[in-house]
């Protein structure tokens, strides 16, 4: 019976059907032998990668012959092996190729194909076999139909390296779920793969590492079974910490990762039970130990990577069981789990969803109330990201008494806890309403913001001057907060702006004044500060241009013509000289200082 794909399709290919492919399928049928296997040889050499050529011989019937001759007793193992090479080929085309070989009933014939005495005819057999197999089209139990075929697998894997890397991947995609599992089990899986966890060959190592993570997922005898194995004198789970290491392919890692995972979450090794650990590597004291790499681990791939990322946090129960490490009795362990969750914070779409949904900032929060620093240090940098504006988790964070803890951390003789502290402030002064702010200011008070102004470490200063911008922004907050504060943030401005800092700092702080002078009270603390007033016309001439621009921006808020008081301004800033700087800065090579120069010469023409 011709095998034939849906009407459609076969219509669509059937036009483009060459008379070379005719002629290929054609040399399956000659009566000569040797004919008929230069004739599959051809064959195959014309549909590597061509899927059009493949579908105009599935349409021409090739499919059954091939199979046919694959079976026939007569034929030669050379011939029943290129047979199986060709169908493989052809199995890797298209679904639509799938569909047509197993409507065909290519496994059963394959399988037959496997009780050969002829080692490379079964690698053939097995080769395809694998490639159907892992075709989503593929229906798993197709490989548990005869009860024969799972114990004869198993005996295959002896043969040689390509036999074993076959099966484990057939093995791998086709356990999919708790009955796979127990006749995987059940025919000696566990005994028979092991062993190639060390073998020569990366493919057969990483297809026999994956066997073990479908068997042991959510699994407790496996996973139990797996604890005690010993390959060449070494436990399986002390293999898999070894497959953790940063040396080892990033597939190799997060796959073993998975099984120590699974193990873990199955009870198999467990943070207060030393019997499991008796036999293991000294690096291997305690089980906790484990957990501990699988989060380094996870740490680490997530660091820079989005989909990466995307792939951990979409890995089931994942993120339970990382928040569930931030309650762990190891501090290690903590601070592993801490280390995950802040490189998967790095995601702008996790933190809107995978974050929100497992309400990571309570135990976050909790973890940040009493740890180490070294745990500390770790999760307020975290906390900096689950304060950005966008983050869901931000009003819940507020309002569970973020303001007072990040503080406090101000106050740290640790640097980088004040830096971490003062970040999360900033982030979470960004666009808040003047509630929020004020109750920043009144925590902090404005003796510990000098102290951070005048802070040793660049980065608190940085980060400071970030807050008071923040803070410093939308008129009426403006207005408020220099109605009470702007006497101790003026005298913070001049000392910054005298004192011996760089570019970037007194840029800054230049920004700072800008939001001041766009207050509609808030400017004339400026305009009554000859002092201040003399250090932004002494910028405006510098020669940065990023501090010319800073200067710019203050003097343009300043003589804005449509607000109160905007003529009065404007003279006395006139008779500083300033509009003579406006008028050479309006001839600077700078475009952007050029613009805003010009932009601010016209309010006084207006």
């Amino acid at each position: 019976m011709a095998c034939l794909l849906e009407t459609p399709i076969r219509m669509s290919v059937l036009s483009e059907v060459t008379a070379s492919s005719r002629h290929y399928v054609d040399r399956l049928f000659d009566p000569d032998p040797q004919k008929v296997l230069q004739g599959v040889i051809d064959m195959k050499n014309a549909v590597i990668g061509n899927n059009k050529q493949k579908a105009n011989l599935i349409v021409l019937g090739a499919v059954p012959r091939l199979l046919y001759l694959l079976q026939q007793e007569t034929s030669s193992t050379e011939l029943k092996t290129e047979c199986a090479v060709v169908l493989g080929s052809l199995a890797m085309g298209t679904e639509n190729n799938v569909k047509s070989l197993l409507d065909c009933h290519i496994i059963p014939a394959l399988l037959q194909g496997l009780l050969s005495s002829d080692l490379k005819f079964i690698e053939a057999c097995l080769r395809c076999l694998r490639t159907i197999f892992t075709s989503p089209v593929t229906p798993e139990e197709l490989l548990y139909t005869d009860a024969t075929v799972i114990p004869h697998l198993m005996a295959l894997l002896s043969r040689s390296r390509y036999t074993q890397e076959y099966i484990c991947q057939i093995f791998s995609h086709c356990c999919k779920g708790p009955d796979h599992q127990t006749i995987l089990f059940n025919h000696g899986a566990v005994q028979n793969i092991a062993h190639l966890l060390t073998s020569v060959s990366y493919k057969v190592r990483m297809q026999a590492l994956k066997c073990f993570s479908v068997l042991a997922f959510e699994n407790p005898q496996v996973s139990m079974t797996l604890v005690n194995v010993l390959v060449d004198g070494e436990l399986l789970p002390q293999i898999f910490v070894k497959m953790l290491q940063r040396d080892k392919p990033i597939e190799m890692q997060l796959t073993s990762a998975k099984c120590l995972t699974y193990m873990c979450r199955a009870g198999a090794i467990r943070t207060d039970d030393n019997c499991i650990v008796l036999k293991l590597d000294h690096d291997l004291k305690h089980a906790h130990e484990l957990r501990q790499a699988a989060f380094k681990l996870y740490a680490s791939l997530g660091a820079n990577d989005e989909d990466i990322r995307k792939k951990i946090i979409e890995t089931e129960n994942m993120m339970d069981r990382i928040v569930t490490g931030l309650s762990e009795s190891s501090v290690k362990v903590r601070l592993a789990a801490v280390r995950c969750l802040h490189s998967l914070s790095r995601s702008v779409q996790q933190l809107r969803t995978s974050f929100q949904d497992h309400a990571v900032w309570k135990p976050l929060m909790k973890v940040l109330q009493n740890a180490p620093d070294e745990i500390l240090v770790v999760a307020s940098s975290m906390l900096c990201n689950l304060l950005l504006e966008f983050s869901p988790s931000k009003e819940p964070i507020l309002e569970s008494g973020a303001v007072e803890l990040l503080c406090g951390l101000t106050q740290s003789e640790n640097p980088a806890l004040r830096v971490n502290g003062i970040w999360a402030l900033m982030n979470m002064a960004f666009q808040a309403e003047q509630k929020i702010k004020a109750d920043i200011l009144r925590s902090l008070s404005t003796e510990q913001l000098f102290r951070l102004l005048s802070d040793s470490d660049l980065n608190v200063l940085m980060k400071t001057l970030g807050l008071l911008r923040n803070l410093l922004s939308t008129r009426p907050h403006i207005d408020k907060i220099m109605s009470t504060h702007g006497k101790q943030i003026m005298q913070a401005v001049t000392l910054i702006l005298e004192g011996e800092h760089n570019i970037e700092v007194k840029e800054q702080t230049l920004c700072i004044l800008a939001n001041i002078a766009d207050g509609t009270t808030a400017k004339e603390l400026i305009m009554t500060n000859d002092d201040i007033l003399q250090k932004i016309k002494y910028y405006m001439g510098h020669s940065h241009v990023k501090l010319q621009l800073a200067a710019m921006v203050c003097i343009s808020n300043l003589v804005w013509n449509e607000e109160e008081g905007s003529q009065e301004r404007q003279d006395k800033l006139r008779d500083m000289g300033i509009v003579d700087i406006l008028h050479k800065l309006s001839q600077s090579p700078d475009s952007n200082l050029c613009d805003k120069a010009k932009t601010a010469l016209q309010q006084y023409l207006a």
